[in-house]
């Protein structure tokens, strides 16, 4: 039985207020996946948010996980990441090719936090984010955003933590709906998870190679789930596919594509308008529960 549907007659046996109810089912726990965070990268509205935003969630009282990859550029040393041995040593299968999954861990004292760091050699070590050191980007992003999506998941359900929203933050975070839907749908961890994707200005402007779409599949998912997905893959085909899978949204930019808000609307998405800074964590907890 799934989880809202056990409060829900757990309410109704015992006579509890549909108010009481909907206590009962607040969202407890929430995963941050985030493609950026300060200070392990320089600042940027991702990286501010993926700092400020957990802190101020778990501030309130929530139980969080924050995860963002090992970019090249993050100094292990200086920002003192270890490994997590017990988490590290799976492979994960792309393109018929092994990429061994390494977790990385670093506490933000300040904050009471800790950051979990998806690595791995190819995918990221001795490389930046989107681009390399001349501005062009890499042609392999489509499976750097497979390989960090699935590591995620597949951290978080060794770990036998089951959050109830999980708030993907920036384009290699946005195949994460699709798998929590699909793929990771009856694992324990996941069954009861809402998935809120946060739409930023950034994007990528090359697209993703043909065959993008095959390499995304897994565990028996099947190619319809990704109809309408066009081949090479844009941006705002990775954005589409996000919305198509997700709980919510929330509105992080002044330059979001119409079209995105637009197709978001016409799949009956409830949309969270980009919040006051000064009001956004609160917003976005407040938003949190009206998805659960």
């Amino acid at each position: 039985m799934l989880l809202w549907q056990f409060f829900s007659n757990f309410a109704k046996a015992h006579n509890i207020p549909a108010e009481k109810e909907r206590k009962m089912m607040k969202a407890n726990k929430v995963l941050f996946i985030t493609q950026e965070i300060t200070p392990f990268v320089p600042e940027s509205t991702i990286a501010n948010i993926g700092r400020s935003l957990p802190q101020a969630t778990q501030d309130s009282g929530k139980e969080i996980r924050v995860f963002t990859p090992r970019w090249g550029t993050i100094n292990i040393r200086r920002n003192q990441l270890h490994e997590v041995q017990r988490l590290s040593g799976m492979n994960l299968i792309i393109d018929d090719t092994d990429h061994p999954l390494i977790i990385k861990v670093a506490s933000l004292q300040a904050a009471r936090m800790q950051v979990y760091f998806i690595d791995n050699d190819d995918y990221f070590q001795n490389r930046r984010m989107t681009t390399d050191e001349n501005g062009k980007e890499y042609s392999d992003n489509d499976e750097r955003a497979i390989f960090f999506a699935r590591g995620v998941l597949e951290t978080v359900k060794k770990t036998n933590w089951c959050p109830e929203i999980i708030h993907c933050h920036g384009w290699i975070t946005a195949l994460t709906p699709l798998y929590v839907k699909s793929a990771y749908k009856e694992e324990p961890s996941f069954r009861s998870s809402k998935v809120v994707i946060s739409l930023y200005d950034d994007n990528f402007n090359d697209t993703f190679s043909a065959g993008f779409l095959q390499k995304t599949l897994h565990r028996g998912m099947d190619i319809e789930l990704l109809d309408g997905i066009k081949e090479p893959t844009s941006y705002e085909d990775l954005a589409k596919l996000a919305i198509k899978f997700c709980d919510g949204i929330i509105i992080n930019g002044d330059n979001i594509s119409p079209a995105l808000i637009d197709y978001a609307k016409s799949l009956g998405k409830p949309i969270l308008p980009k919040p006051a800074d000064d009001e956004y964590a609160e917003a976005c907890n407040n938003f949190y529960e009206t998805i659960i």
